[in-house]
């Protein structure tokens, strides 16, 4: 292959890989904790029971959002679902107010 041959990677390409590790790095943690949050405070058994549970089930949501990340359609609708995903958590969780 010659050097003419070579697909230059512009702007528009780095963009689009920056946007998608920031969904699926910061916006899978994000996610995760809120789903922890969400569980810990709604699960009916015991407080330290509800946060181990939330917690181990929480590190399997994580790889799920970055995986989706990477592959959603677009940067934008990556960082759009995480975002939506991760309102809905935070307004779940306060809404289940403190845990009893």
């Amino acid at each position: 292959m010659t050097t003419g041959a070579r697909r230059s990677i512009g702007w528009r390409d780095r963009g689009n890989v920056a946007l998608r590790v920031l969904a699926g790095t910061l916006g899978a943690y994000l996610v995760m904790a809120l789903t922890a949050a969400l569980l810990a405070r709604t699960l009916p058994m015991s407080r330290v029971e509800a946060v181990t549970v939330a917690t181990m089930i929480a590190y399997l949501v994580a790889p799920a959002v970055t995986i989706w990340a990477f592959l959603a359609s677009g940067p934008w609708r990556a960082l759009g679902g995480v975002a939506g995903v991760a309102g809905l958590l935070a307004i779940g969780a306060w809404a289940a107010g403190q845990p009893a």
